[in-house]
Order: C-alpha cells, then sequence, then structure tokens
C-alpha cells in the first residue's frame, strides 16, 4: 500500500489547526462560563484541557512548520533504484529544492508562482506520469522545442550530438561498463553505458510544457524513452545535495560523498 504522506501532512495540520481554534472560538469560553456559574472566580483553578485540544495545540505548530518547509523549501528523499548510477548511489538521501521551479500548493501540485524553468542538465524530481503517487528522480535531456535523437548509445539534441569521453571500462578484468563524461549543454557529468554495442534509433519532439528525462544509467533506467514526457504540473522539484548515505538498516550510515548534485 502507498502512503500519502503530503495528503497525510495537510489532513493533521487542518484537523489540529481547527481543534485549536474551535477551543478557542467556543470550548474555552464555555468551559471558563461553566465554571464562573459556580462561584469559583480564581483564574488559576480552571478546569483543565481536553486531551484531545492539548495534544492539537502542541502538535499543530511543529506539524505546520514541517509542512511549510517540506512543500515549499526543501524535502528529503532517498534514492531506492540504480538508474542514476553513477551520480546517485542506492540508499542516498538527498535534498530537492521545492521552490527552485516556482511554487506550488501541496497535494494538488498548482503552480502559484513561476521562479525558474528546468533546464537541460538538471536532476530533477517528479511524479511519475503513470502513477502519480510515485516520486522517480531523472536527469533533464529536452526542455520544450527540443528534438531529441538516441542512435547507437549517443545522444543527439536538435542535430548536436552530445560529446562523452571515456574514463574507465569496468570491472578492469573484465569490463562490461563503461564510465564516461558527457557534455550536456553547459552541464558535464557522468553516465554509465553497457559495452555491448547499440543499434537502435529513436527521436522525439518534447511538445509545450513537458520534458524528457533519462537516467545516467543509460541502459538500466526507466525513463521518458520508454513512458513519455512529464508534464509540467508533475514537477516536484530540483534534486541538490545528498546529505547522507544508507545502504541499509543494519548498516551505519555514511558521509564519505556528501555533496552537491552536478
Amino acid at each position: 500500500m502507498e502512503i500519502d504522506f503530503p495528503l497525510i501532512l495537510v489532513s493533521a495540520v487542518l484537523i489540529t489547526g481547527a481543534i485549536w481554534l474551535l477551543d478557542i472560538l467556543w470550548l474555552a469560553p464555555a468551559r471558563k462560563k461553566s465554571f464562573l456559574t459556580d462561584n469559583k472566580p480564581v483564574a488559576d483553578e480552571l478546569p483543565a484541557e481536553p486531551a484531545l485540544v492539548e495534544y492539537s495545540k502542541s502538535f499543530f505548530p511543529v506539524l505546520f512548520i514541517v509542512l511549510i518547509l517540506r512543500s515549499f523549501l526543501y524535502e528529503p528523499f532517498q534514492i531506492p533504484s540504480g538508474s542514476m548510477l553513477p551520480t546517485l548511489q542506492i540508499g542516498d538521501f538527498i535534498l530537492v529544492n521545492k521552490y527552485h521551479y516556482g511554487l506550488r500548493l501541496p497535494v494538488v501540485g498548482t503552480k502559484v508562482l513561476s521562479i525558474n524553468d528546468p533546464k537541460r542538465g538538471d536532476v530533477m524530481v517528479f511524479k511519475f506520469p503513470e502513477n502519480h503517487k510515485i516520486n522517480y528522480i531523472k536527469r533533464v535531456i529536452g526542455v520544450p522545442g527540443d528534438r531529441i535523437r538516441y542512435q547507437n548509445k549517443q545522444l543527439y539534441i536538435n542535430g548536436e550530438l552530445m560529446s562523452q569521453e571515456l574514463l574507465a571500462q569496468l570491472p578492469p578484468g573484465s569490463p562490461r561498463i563503461q564510465l564516461l563524461r558527457e557534455q550536456l549543454g553547459e552541464v558535464n557529468h557522468s553516465i554509465y553505458k553497457n559495452m555491448a554495442p547499440g543499434f537502435e534509433v529513436d527521436e522525439w519532439v518534447v511538445p509545450p510544457g513537458h520534458y524528457f528525462m533519462m537516467g545516467d544509467n543509460r541502459d538500466n533506467s526507466n525513463d521518458s524513452r520508454y513512458w513519455g514526457f512529464v508534464p509540467d504540473q508533475l514537477v516536484v522539484g530540483r534534486a541538490v545535495l545528498v546529505w547522507m548515505h544508507w545502504d541499509k538498516f543494519w548498516s551505519l550510515p555514511s558521509f564519505a560523498h556528501v555533496g552537491s548534485i552536478d
């Protein structure tokens, strides 16, 4: 069962806030009036607040701050798969800048303020077009109007070949994977490709208000090559920082490759 945490958080804020407001406007005055009719004028002898009101008053400020931070500033995510290797490893904990591409309402995702548009080369988190409850992370390859061609494992954008520099063949003894540096517009980043040759030729034209996404682990990524474009309304934010790596629950967290995401 998939848990919709933003919906749960928004609901908790609304419920605790409503209970607190209800107490201020009606419940607390009713308790005070009932107390004073018994001729007990000492204010510090007022009856205790109901437990539900007390908990709501305690939790509401905390939940509200978490909602603001998570919805409009930064949200943490953990990398669940190897589709962005070597840039991001399975178990990396990352921070996603939620306001870089504009402010959006929590849960519904409606943009209320535009700031920046996604740029080619950005590492972006978005809701999976085929299941909006799942968050995906890939690299922006094509922006609206771009013509993308993927031929023999080489990437062409608007007819221009994106250059690739071979860094290593892994593992050294019996190589199966190539580690390369790819120049994607102004962004220079690492990718993996299998040693097996590719002969496919595919082309796409990115429609207005959409983006073409690919994983850096080119032969092991479920991305726009298979399910299409990402509409702007599904954009979550820009991945900016790896702040921890925790591979398994019974292992120790690592901070060895903390740093910004290229």
